[in-house]
Formats: C-alpha cells, sequence, structure tokens
C-alpha cells in the first residue's frame, strides 16, 4: 500500500474529509506515514499579518487549521507528522511532494476560497497536473 502519504490541509471542510480519508489509507498498514501540510500562502499572508498581534498568534491561528486533522490522526492510531511551508499553495504542494517522493497525494476539492479557484484553476488541478505520485482528490 501507501507507505508514505501527504496530506494538504487549509482547514476548509474538504481538507478535513482528505485528513479522514489519508487517515483511512494510513491505518491500512502500521508502516505507513502521514505529513500534513499547511500551505500559508502569499497572497493572503500580508492580511494574516497585519490582523494578528504577533507572530506566536499567527502561528497559533494556522496551527489551529491543523488541529481537528491531528485529531484525526491519533483516532486511527496514526504516525504523522506537521509541516507548515510558505508559498503559493498549488506549486508548493507538488514542489514538496516531488522532492519527498510522497506515494501518495490527498488533498479536498476545493480550499477556503472557492470564487479564486473558478478564476485561477483550483489547487487540487494543479496538483494532479503536475505531482509525479498518485492523487487522491476527496469531495
Amino acid at each position: 500500500m501507501y507507505k508514505k502519504i501527504l496530506v494538504a490541509i487549509d482547514g476548509s471542510k474538504h481538507s478535513l474529509r482528505a485528513a479522514a480519508e489519508g487517515a483511512k489509507m494510513a491505518a491500512l498498514d502500521k508502516d505507513s506515514t502521514v505529513e500534513l501540510i499547511y500551505v500559508a500562502d502569499f497572497s493572503k499572508a500580508k492580511n494574516e499579518v497585519l490582523h494578528s498581534h504577533g507572530k506566536e498568534e499567527l502561528e497559533q491561528e494556522r496551527r489551529s487549521r491543523l488541529k481537528p486533522a491531528e485529531e484525526l490522526m491519533k483516532a486511527n492510531q496514526v504516525s504523522y507528522e506537521v509541516k507548515i511551508l510558505r508559498g503559493e499553495p498549488g506549486p508548493t504542494i507538488v514542489e514538496y511532494a516531488n522532492k519527498e517522493k510522497f506515494d501518495l497525494v490527498v488533498i479536498g476539492s476545493r480550499g477556503l476560497n472557492a470564487l479564486q479557484e473558478m478564476v485561477l484553476g483550483s489547487v487540487s488541478h494543479k496538483v494532479v497536473k503536475r505531482v509525479n505520485c498518485a492523487v487522491l482528490i476527496i469531495k
């Protein structure tokens, strides 16, 4: 099965469902590990910084978006790691997945900003087109 699984999280309902599926996949093989990644988007970072009261609060808010996914991993007794990356979500996920040689990428079909997805093309679409491993898109 899949030994090294990447799950992209942004705090949306679709990404939480993706985390649930990633946990199920990893639970099938005790040697599987999951990396939960959150990409701090450059285009939103300025707004986040302006509305936060410091670096610690900003980091805490980003971690809070990962908390439900972490709880799913713990509930399924899955070995996992958390990474916060910086950049544009699509290319950053693709670059990281290819560099680290994951067996599977699990991603939600839609993120937090449905309008941006229609205008610019979705992150999941970019990932499917460019990543060098299997991709599971969750609706």
